[in-house]
């Protein structure tokens, strides 16, 4: 059963820093690209960070450049996202999701797996 649980979420100031994880498990983790979208009350999905276990590419949103940083354990299966410098309008659902490659995992989430998400909520 694939299963992609997500953890680390929580409340936090403008400015401040929060690390997101995400443990994979259920598929073969070489093969496939692991990432966050978000989704903000009323907004839709909106594709955050993203990497490549075949070939270590990653991809940044633009709104998240400079601030966030994707990185991944595989011993552990593990993927993180840590958020810096953290602004009001960071503030939503966080969601893992997994694919085959970066665009289908952030652009069509719901073709991909995805697990329950996290709540991270940023006060100004």
């Amino acid at each position: 059963e694939v299963q992609l649980q997500a953890s680390g979420g929580g409340l936090v100031q403008a400015g401040g820093s929060l690390r997101l994880s995400c443990a994979a498990s259920g598929f073969s983790f070489d093969n496939y690209a692991i990432g966050w979208v978000r989704q903000a009350p009323g907004k839709e999905y909106e594709a955050v960070s993203c990497i490549s276990h075949s070939d270590g590419d990653t991809f940044y949103a633009n709104s998240v450049k400079g601030r966030f940083t994707i990185s991944s354990d595989n011993a552990k299966n593990m993927v993180y996202l840590q958020m810096n410098s953290l602004k009001p309008e960071d503030t939503a659902v966080y969601y893992c999701v997994a694919n085959h490659d970066i665009i289908a995992t952030m652009f069509a989430p719901e073709h991909g797996y995805r697990g329950q998400g996290t709540l991270v909520t940023v006060s100004s």
